[in-house]
C-alpha cells in the first residue's frame, strides 16, 4: 500500500493518495482542490482512481472532486448526513472559500456499505460525528484517516451549525481511542500521529 499526502486547495487540506501496488488501483481522501502532481503521479505511475472518499462536507475538502471524477470517473463516496451540505452551496460554506458555489451528490452514501476493497485493500468507514454530522474517518489496515475529527493534539472546530463538542467527544473516545495505540492517524491539517500519542497527550478529548 502506497500512501502520499498532496496538499490541496485554498486551505491546503491534506488530500491523501492511497494505492495498492499490487493491483494498481487507488482512491484519494478529501481532495481540497485539483492538484497537478497528484495527477501527475496517478497517471505516471498507471493507477486506476477508482474512488473519491469525503471525511466530510466543509467546502475546503471538496474543493477539487468535480474534477478528479470528470479526470478518472471515480465514484464518490459520503456520509448521507451530509448530503444536504454536499448538495448545497449555503450549507459547505464554498462561495466563502472558492468564490464559487460547489455543490453535487455523492454516488455512495455511508451507511449503505460500511466496508469496501479497492484492490487488496479493506476500507472500514467508522462515522465520526462532531465536526459535522456526517464526519467519518476510513480505516485501512493500521492506517486511520480522520479528516477534521482528530488533528495531533487536537480536534475539529464544533462551532460550525450542525457541530457538536459532545457528539465529537464521544466519537474520539468510542470510536477511535478503542483502536490499537499503534494505528497512525493521517489528519485533514497538520501532521500526521498515532492513537496512543492522542489519548495520551491530546488534551481536548
Amino acid at each position: 500500500m502506497i500512501i502520499k499526502s498532496f496538499p490541496s486547495g485554498p486551505l491546503s487540506v491534506n488530500c491523501y493518495f492511497v494505492g495498492d501496488d499490487i493491483t494498481k488501483k487507488a482512491f484519494i481522501v478529501d481532495p481540497g482542490g485539483f492538484n497537478s502532481r497528484l495527477d501527475n503521479y496517478i497517471k505516471e505511475n498507471a493507477y486506476s482512481l477508482d474512488y473519491i472518499i469525503l471525511t466530510h462536507g466543509h467546502s475546503d475538502h471538496i474543493g477539487g472532486v468535480k474534477a478528479y471524477q470528470e479526470a478518472y470517473n471515480a465514484k464518490i463516496i459520503a456520509h448521507k448526513d451530509d448530503a444536504s451540505m454536499l448538495a448545497h452551496a449555503a450549507d459547505n460554506f464554498s462561495l466563502q472559500v472558492y468564490g464559487k458555489a460547489i455543490a453535487f451528490e455523492a454516488d455512495i452514501y455511508i451507511p449503505e456499505i460500511t466496508r469496501l476493497s479497492v484492490g487488496t485493500m479493506a476500507l472500514e468507514f467508522i462515522h465520526t460525528p462532531g465536526h459535522t454530522p456526517g464526519g467519518m474517518c476510513v480505516l485501512v489496515e493500521n492506517h486511520l484517516f480522520t479528516g477534521d475529527t482528530l488533528f495531533f493534539e487536537s480536534i475539529g472546530r464544533t462551532d460550525f451549525p450542525g457541530s457538536s463538542f459532545d457528539a465529537l467527544a464521544l466519537s474520539v473516545h468510542n470510536k477511535l481511542f478503542i483502536l490499537p495505540d499503534e494505528t497512525l492517524v493521517y489528519p485533514g491539517h497538520m501532521g500526521e500521529t498515532t492513537i496512543g500519542h492522542e489519548k495520551n497527550f491530546n488534551p481536548f478529548v
